[in-house]
């Protein structure tokens, strides 16, 4: 589904109730807009809302203040929150169903006819290179494979918007590098646009068209990058002076970050 939706964070302020009886601020005033048809890539320190600012925005949690506006690109009008799907870092297969019933399990849910969702299933299996294994089950499969049957479920759902929270993590190196390469060919494709949790300054690049740098918690937005890269990227392109560059600038932002979120941390030891 072409991407017609930016997604505008407002303010956005995030406190949970901490152990102690206290509070803890995991995201501080946050502002940002992740365009439609872009894929935007979200790094910064590990604690510093990331993931949690992508609930938010799906509408999984509710920001204590602030506001996630979701806007029409050709009117500027507020719109509704567009169809949506997460790709998480855990598989989350149904072990006992086929992958293509675990790839047609979310239109099952919606009522979705058994010959329109299994032709669905069949054509977001073969998208993401897996045809031919239907018929198999999870434990039957690398953990490659078996994440390449998550990207396929969220696929099938037709989203104008990918949430992906750092679904490369459980992989091997090898496998990892793979997969990145083929879901930047796969959301580019498609027209959705994505946001991308990560923390790997690579990936960032290789798929992102806007890399967003977060502080150390609360999380706030200390740069956005626009990434000027032509595409396709691979992993060949890691060693061109423009890779580097940007490598090396997002690399001295990070650390910084990282920094500050060690210094907490062992304040608060």
């Amino acid at each position: 589904m072409a991407a017609r939706t930016d997604i505008r964070c407002e303010n956005l302020s995030l406190t949970f109730p901490s152990r102690s009886g206290g509070s803890t601020l995991a995201l501080d005033a946050l502002t940002c807009r992740f365009e439609a048809g872009k894929v935007s890539a979200i790094i910064g320190p590990s604690g510093c809302g990331k993931s949690t600012m992508l609930q938010v925005v799906r509408g999984l949690l509710g920001a204590t203040s602030g506001e996630v506006r979701f806007v029409n690109r050709q009117t500027g009008h507020s719109v509704l929150p567009p169809a949506m799907a997460t790709v998480w870092q855990s598989f989350n297969l149904f072990p006992w169903l086929t992958l293509i019933d675990n790839v047609a399990f979310g239109l099952e849910v919606a009522g979705v006819p058994r010959r329109e969702r299994r032709a669905r299933a069949e054509a977001a299996l073969a998208r993401v290179n897996l045809s031919g294994f239907e018929h198999k089950h999870p434990g039957q499969l690398s953990g490659g494979m078996r994440q390449r049957v998550g990207i396929a479920r969220a696929l099938v759902m037709e989203p104008e918007i990918l949430l992906l929270d750092e679904p490369f993590g459980a992989l091997d190196a090898q496998t990892r590098l793979v997969l990145q390469e083929e879901v930047g060919g796969i959301v580019q494709a498609t027209g959705a646009s994505a946001i991308l949790v990560t923390h790997s300054i690579e990936e960032a690049i290789l798929l992102g068209d806007t890399i967003f740098v977060m502080t150390a918690r609360p999380g706030r937005i200390a740069r956005e990058i626009n990434v000027e890269l032509p595409r396709p990227r691979t992993m060949a392109q890691l060693s061109e002076p423009e890779f580097v560059a940007l490598f090396a600038e997002i690399y001295e932002l990070l650390k910084s970050e990282v920094l500050k979120a060690m210094a907490s941390e062992r304040e608060a030891a």
